[in-house]
């Protein structure tokens, strides 16, 4: 009899272990990443706005800028000015098209580094991400956007010269607002093409982190070696700004840091608020770009 009981107990664990023990990445493949700091948050501002954009990146989080230039980087006919903002915080890629942006561009959130384009574009797509932009040349390597389940947009690029940047001093986080309905196949499907892991998944995370003091929602934490994911699972009831906040900037001090944004014409939108052991805070830069920003909160 004991030894019914203990063999329906596993199978009653079975079927009710956590979706999570599902999320675990294959090995079967390396991982695409390269690292975190080769991933860059892309924005995109109107031209006139772009210096003063840049100028306001820089005095909040310190850094530093390539040279702005002018290239075509889509694979149909387009200009755009360019610039790479290397912050200790996280590297942000700001582009302003002085044509209008080509189809299917300016969606995506970000753009991820790896070591071979058309390879990590077959990677994805045998874990369901739709290829939005099949992989181009750009004049420093190449290029392919993919969308996961739930609409989260990415770029996905190689160098022909590898890059060599600094590790960061802390490590940005990719925010994703996303639906019940599809969250649980966007981080199965994300971290095993990742080869990332869930580091937190909270059913009932405070709802002030959304907007909704109220309230509750889920939250799930995931990390890789392309960095960090934030998946806010709501239902799309979300005040403004929330929703638009693609990038949280995690920083020493988080007063110190706002005092210096706003001073640089940055907009607080979203006052200092607690929860999950940090300070946070939602702003806006010159140009329209809305970014969370927080710090560990203090004892």
């Amino acid at each position: 009899m004991r030894k019914l009981l203990l063999q329906l107990l596993a199978v009653v664990l079975a079927a009710t272990a956590p979706a999570a023990s599902s999320w675990a990445a294959s090995p079967a493949t390396p991982s695409p990443a390269v690292g975190p700091q080769y991933d860059t948050s892309h924005v995109y501002v109107a031209p006139a706005d772009f210096d003063r954009f840049v100028a306001s990146l820089l005095a909040t989080f310190g850094g530093k800028a390539t040279p702005k230039g002018e290239s075509t980087i889509t694979p149909t006919p387009s200009r755009n000015y360019w610039q790479l903002v290397q912050t200790p915080v996280g590297n942000i890629s700001v582009l302003g098209f002085t044509t209008p942006v080509p189809a299917l561009f300016g969606d995506e959130r970000t753009g991820y580094l790896v070591n071979d384009v058309d390879e990590a574009v077959k990677a994805a797509e045998a874990q369901g991400a739709d290829v939005l932009i099949a992989p181009f040349p750009d004049p420093i390597g190449r290029d392919a956007v993919i969308q996961w389940p739930g609409g989260v947009n990415m770029q996905l690029y190689s160098h022909t010269t590898p890059p060599k940047y600094d590790a960061l001093r802390t490590v940005p986080e990719n925010r994703v607002y996303i639906s019940p309905q599809r969250a649980e196949t966007f981080v199965r499907d994300f971290l095993a093409f990742a080869h990332g892991r869930v580091v937190s998944d909270v059913a009932a995370a405070p709802g002030v982190e959304i907007g909704r003091p109220n309230d509750t929602f889920r939250r799930i934490r995931l990390e890789s070696e392309f960095g960090k994911v934030t998946v806010l699972v709501t239902d799309g009831h979300l005040p403004w700004p929330y929703g638009h906040d693609t990038t949280g900037y995690e920083v020493a001090d988080l007063s110190d840091t706002l005092a210096k944004a706003t001073a640089a014409g940055v907009t607080v939108l979203v006052p200092t608020y607690d929860a999950d052991g940090r300070r946070a805070a939602l702003v806006q830069f010159p140009g329209g770009y809305i970014a969370e920003i927080h710090a560990a909160a203090r004892p």
